[in-house]
């Protein structure tokens, strides 16, 4: 009897240690949630999973950001859960990398914690075997390189940054298999690729058992839409490929700063972009603009969160890579996803109706 009443009390007391404890464990998980602003998806079929809004050096390191600043704005980004941060080689040539590598030493954050990637063809310098290419021989050299300048043993995700013509795809495909396999990286896939040479490499990899490309990096945003809704559709399910997105707000444009003008010190402005404003600025884009900043204003957000969620809206993106000259776009650009759920069909139906693209 006195055995009976003994467990009694003793279930009872460890019944309120799991209690007590699981409500921690719920607190702990309320406070986290609270500092982490994006959601996760998995990058295709990939286990690994990547948020929803990530973060991207391209023409801001170095160019429009020092050291300092881009140590702010990878700070916010990964505070607000970011987890993943693109890069490539050519990105002022090279010094993106090494920009970025100092932060993530600096930070010290778990390297569990966070993805980065990488990405080849353009080359550092224009030599023969060096330059618009991805032949064996500057892939090898190529990733040597980059995490030497990012202080990494090894890059999450490694890209042919274009397909090169002049390379057997055999080549492509057996020396990314062989850079995963070395543990330099973990996946390897495309960016710009047509959807028949992204399915010519995964067949030649299923054929000789090699790590296929799992995932692609194309445009993709309200004036650009073509590759990843059409032509690509059939690869979602057909291989499971992921998509890492670049250029969701049209290099700016979809943010609204350029229906005045053209900023100091705005991408548009910079030296050597002349061709990306004179394709952007033109009377059809501005009409567009002005119409979805309507649809903003009555969602209560800005053009650029509404851009950023009309991209998360899309299934098949795993992830949209933001850029961000000053830590207060960060910030803008993470609300983005309090947008999400304000994007009903009556709200999508509106905004296809602005950008003159029916539903087939």
């Amino acid at each position: 009897m006195h055995r009976h009443w003994a467990t009694v009390a003793h279930n009872a007391i460890m019944w309120r240690v799991f209690h007590n404890d699981l409500r921690c464990r719920k607190q702990a998980i309320t406070l986290f949630s609270s500092e982490a602003t994006v959601n996760y998806r998995r990058l295709g079929s990939a286990g690994v999973k990547v948020s929803e809004l990530s973060f991207g050096s391209w023409i801001t390191f170095k160019t429009q950001l020092a050291e300092e600043a881009a140590y702010q704005c990878m700070k916010a980004a990964y505070d607000a859960g970011v987890n993943f941060f693109d890069n490539a080689e050519a990105y002022a040539s090279g010094e993106s990398e090494a920009i970025m590598g100092s932060v993530l030493k600096k930070m010290g954050w778990r390297r569990a914690s966070y993805l980065v990637s990488t990405k080849f063809y353009w080359g550092m310098r224009e030599a023969v075997n060096e330059y618009h290419t991805l032949n064996r021989k500057y892939l090898l050299q190529g990733i040597e390189g980059s995490l030497r300048r990012l202080q990494l043993d090894y890059v999450d995700l490694i890209y042919c940054h274009r397909p090169d013509p002049d390379t057997p795809v055999e080549e492509v495909v057996f020396t990314m298999d062989d850079i995963v396999r070395q543990g330099k990286a973990v996946y390897w896939g495309t960016s710009e690729w047509s959807a028949d040479q992204i399915m010519q490499a995964w067949q030649l990899a299923e054929r000789h058992h090699l790590h296929k490309p799992q995932m692609e990096q194309p445009q993709y945003n309200m004036l650009w839409r073509e590759r990843v809704e059409k032509e690509y559709a059939r690869l979602y399910s057909e291989i499971g490929l992921g998509l890492t997105i670049w250029s969701p707000l049209a290099s700016g444009l979809l943010t609204g700063k350029y229906r005045q003008g053209v900023p100091a010190g705005s991408r548009l402005s910079l030296p050597g972009y002349e061709w990306l404003r004179e394709s952007m600025l033109t009377p059809e884009h501005g009409n567009t603009i002005d119409a979805l900043q309507g649809v903003a204003a009555d969602l209560g957000c800005t053009l650029a969160q509404l851009a950023l969620a009309w991209c998360v809206k899309n299934p098949n993106v795993s992830t949209v890579i933001t850029g961000a000259s000053r830590v207060e776009q960060v910030h803008e650009n993470m609300r983005a996803q309090e947008v999400v759920p304000k994007l009903t069909p009556e709200v999508m139906e509106r905004i296809e109706g602005i950008l003159k693209n029916k539903p087939e």
